[in-house]
């Protein structure tokens, strides 16, 4: 019987503090739906749905991006995250405009999921940090 133990990807240590996020995001998905429900019915409900979804996956998107930027080379870490912020906002921003001009019944309470999945993203991101402050991998030299 094989007794070997397998190492952990490489990106897996960088991406510790991503349940604590994504954990917090279904609660604000599951808490948003039910308030987009007794507010704007259903419309309300799925609109705040889509916003909390739409959030949480750009930041997510932000974590694995930078992370595998990290995991490539150190020195992309800068301009892979602001690409990526720019875009992230960029998208989020387009998402919005595009529903609130079509004057969907949900638009009102996907902005309202979108502002505040993503208070609820920085809050427990914050939080994973400042009780966590080990860097999740150990800085190496950096060749010039």
């Amino acid at each position: 019987m094989s007794t070997a133990t397998h190492e952990p990807h490489p990106l897996a240590a960088r991406l510790r503090h991503l349940p604590t996020p994504l954990a917090v995001s279904g609660v604000v998905l599951v808490l948003a739906s039910i308030a987009g429900w007794v507010v704007d019915g259903g419309f309300g409900a799925i609109g705040a749905a889509v916003g909390v979804l739409i959030a949480a996956g750009g930041y997510a998107m932000s974590a694995i991006t930078v992370a595998w930027a990290d995991w490539i080379s150190p020195k992309l870490v800068l301009t892979v995250g602001l690409a990526c912020y720019v875009f992230k906002i960029s998208l989020l921003g387009l998402a919005l405009l595009g529903v609130l001009r079509q004057d969907w019944p949900g638009g009102r309470m996907m902005a309202i999921g979108m502002a505040v999945a993503i208070v609820a993203w920085v809050a427990a991101q914050t939080w994973w940090t400042a009780r966590d402050p080990i860097p999740a991998v150990p800085p190496r030299p950096v060749d010039g």
